[in-house]
Parts: C-alpha cells; structure tokens; sequence
C-alpha cells in the first residue's frame, strides 16, 4: 500500500472518532423537547446539560495540554476513547436529571481530550503541504455527523427510546476504537517528564507567548461568531420565521450534506490558493445568511432551506483555513500543549458565546424571540475582525513553514 493511501487510511481513522464524539454533542440538542418532558426539567436547566459539555471539554484542555507531549498520542486515544464510550453509556443509563448532567461532564471531559488529539495526530502525520486537505476531512465530521448522526439519532429515539441514541453512539464508538488501536502508529512523546513546577510555568509561558496568543485570538473570535447564533438557529426558524418543528432535521440533512460535498474542495483550494484568501473570501460571504437570517421573518420552506445551507457551509467552511494556518504555529515539541490550550479556548468561546446569546435574546408574549438581530450585529463584527488577526496568523505560519 502506497503513503499516500496509509495517510488517507490515517486520516477516516481520526475523522470517524472525531465524527463520534461531536455526534455525542449535537445529538443532544434536538433531543430536548423528550428529555424535558421526560425529567420534568426547565429550559434552564436542559441549557445547563448542553453548556456542562463545553465547559467539561475546556478544563480537560486546560489540564491535558500539560501533559500532552508526554506521551504516546496513539496510547492516550486509546484511554481517552475507553473513557468516553464509558460516558456516553452513563448518559444512556441516566435515569434523572442530576445523573444525566453528570454523564455530560464526563463525556465532556474526554471529548475534549479527542478533539486535541485528533488534530495533534492529523498534524503529526500528515505533511503541510496536504494538511488542509485532510483538516477538511476531518472537520467535515460536523457536516457528516448532522446529515447521518441526527438524523439516525432521532430515529432511534422514536422507535425505541432517547436512552438508546446513546447506547448506540457507545456501541459505534467501540468498532471505531478497536480499529484506531490496530492501524494508527505510535506518536512517540517528544518531551521527557518533568517536575509539576516547571510544567505549570511552561503552560503560562506558551499562554502569554506572543505568537501563540494570535492563534488563541483567531480560534476564540472563529468559535464564538458561530456559537452566538447556532444554537438558537432553531428556535428562531420555529418562533419567527414560521417553519414547522419537523421540518427541522429535513433542514439538518440538506445544510449538512451541502458542508459535506463542499468541505473537501474548501480544504484543497486551502492548499492551492492560501488559507488567508480562502478563510477571508468564506468570511465575507458568511455575513450575507448571517444578516439575513437574524433580520428576517416569515419565508417558505424551499427558502429557508437555501439560507441554512448557505450559512452552514461558509461558517463552518472557514474553520478548514483557520485550523490550516493555526497547525504550523506551535514547535513540534509543543503541538500537544498548544492544541490542548486551542481546544480550551474554543471550548470556552463556545459555552460563553452560547450563555451570551441567551442573555441577550428574549422571547415577546407573541411567542418570538427578540434581541436575535443584535447578535447578528456582534456575530459580524467578530468575524470582520477575524480577518485582520488570520492575516497576522497566516503570516507567521508560512514564515514557519518555509523556516
């Protein structure tokens, strides 16, 4: 078999764990209306459930990345999967809301463990010059997971029960972690253990250092314009522009398969034309459905669907250059750290984003949600200012690249 062929094999490995555990995230959210009924809880507090995931994925960040060039990558998956299948069968188990909440925390803490050391993985095994190409791969486990895990989520949730979506995400999980453990190699640790002290004062030296803080900055904006308004893109759709809560995942379906087909041609003009002109042409073109949708009212369905798949595939579609540039930043015997730190970051640009948003939307005693247009406002404003700082981070990783 060619290298060529083992990196690809390397590569659907990594997308299908990453595929998994986001899976195990977005799943929940249309789940919400049955476990609401089911646990008698408020919206509050089903908010709480989706957040507690974030906020786990962040703190596991913070901590992993002080000790992620340790070890062997290859062998922490490997725990790291254990963990989350183990999680993910404590939130089918869940028979209250105080359990299943701490299921989340759980599946959260090594979710955010995967997802550093997916992108630390693609990064140790696939050379820059086809980087971008696979991070499309494998940042098109969102739009995959939406078409296919949504879909086949609810669907087992109504012939069976909402406890088997996550029987079956753990059942799935395991086929996917035997095979990692037979056919990914070992990624040897590239530092040598050292004493606690000197950890912690490397982890505050890489948070402050100059370099690295324009990558935070870039992933911090990138994660929060998204999360502003996703969350609440349906509520919106039902509330205010009129479409029928079972149209939802027909909406689910064909945004996610639009980000599918386009996510690898984003990820190979990332390698062709540059990831700065990519990542600010997808950018611009992302405020269009971004002003539409948080201005606009009632529409037929045919129109929403044109409107979701746009914002779907361009906001999503910018993570592919930004997460191209960001890869070339840190020293190969930081990636692991620095990757831990990004994923914290994101992770809790996501959650603060998300809690932000709902501080600010309200519902009118009509029923519609009101302040939506004022997050469409800071949601443009962030990523205008996006583009200035991914110039700054696309500079210095092709200086790095050709050093």
């Amino acid at each position: 078999m060619s290298d060529l062929k083992i990196e690809n094999k390397y590569v659907l490995i990594l997308a299908a764990i990453q595929f998994a555990h986001i899976v195990d995230f977005v799943v929940l959210m249309p789940l919400g209306p049955t476990l609401m009924l089911d646990f008698g809880i408020t919206p509050t507090q089903f908010g709480s459930v989706v957040s507690s995931y974030n906020f786990s994925a962040a703190l596991s960040g913070l901590l992993f990345s002080t000790i992620a060039d340790r070890f062997d990558r290859k062998r922490l998956l490997n725990i790291a999967m254990i963990g989350f299948i183990l999680a993910t069968i404590l939130c089918g188990l869940a028979p209250s809301f105080i359990l299943l909440l701490s299921g989340r925390i759980l599946t959260g803490l090594f979710g955010g463990v995967l997802n550093i050391l997916v992108f630390a993985l693609v990064t140790d095994l696939v050379p820059y010059q086809r980087r971008g190409k696979a991070m499309g791969t494998v940042m098109a486990s969102f739009s995959v997971s939406s078409v296919v895990g949504i879909p086949i989520g609810l669907a087992i949730a109504d012939a069976f029960s909402w406890h088997w979506t996550f029987f079956f995400i753990a059942f799935f999980s395991c086929f996917i972690a035997f095979w990692g453990y037979k056919v990914l190699p070992a990624s040897p640790a590239t530092e040598v253990a050292k004493p606690v002290k000197q950890v912690l004062l490397r982890f505050l030296t890489m948070l402050k250092k100059t370099d690295y803080l324009r990558a935070y900055s870039l992933i911090l904006m990138s994660a929060m314009s998204m999360f502003l308004l996703i969350p609440f893109l349906s509520p919106y759709a039902v509330n205010n522009i009129g479409i029928e809560t079972y149209q939802l995942k027909y909406m689910y379906f064909v945004a996610g398969l639009c980000t599918v087909v386009t996510a690898r041609a984003i990820g190979k003009l990332t390698d062709s034309q540059g990831a700065l002109k990519i990542f600010s042409m997808l950018a611009l073109i992302s405020i269009i459905p971004v002003w539409i949708y948080t201005h606009t009212g009632p529409m037929s369905f045919a129109a929403y669907l044109l409107l979701s798949a746009l914002f779907m595939t361009v906001v999503s579609g910018r993570m592919i250059p930004v997460m191209t540039m960001i890869s070339e930043v840190p020293e190969v015997s930081e990636r692991g750290t620095f990757m831990g730190l990004l994923n914290s970051i994101r992770s809790f640009g996501t959650a603060s984003a998300t809690l932000f948003a709902g501080l600010m939307i309200s519902e009118s005693s009509t029923g519609q949600l009101v302040g939506f247009e004022s997050v469409g406002y800071i949601t443009i404003a962030l990523t205008l200012i996006s583009i200035f700082v991914a110039a700054r981070v696309y500079k210095l990783s092709k200086n790095l690249a050709i050093a």
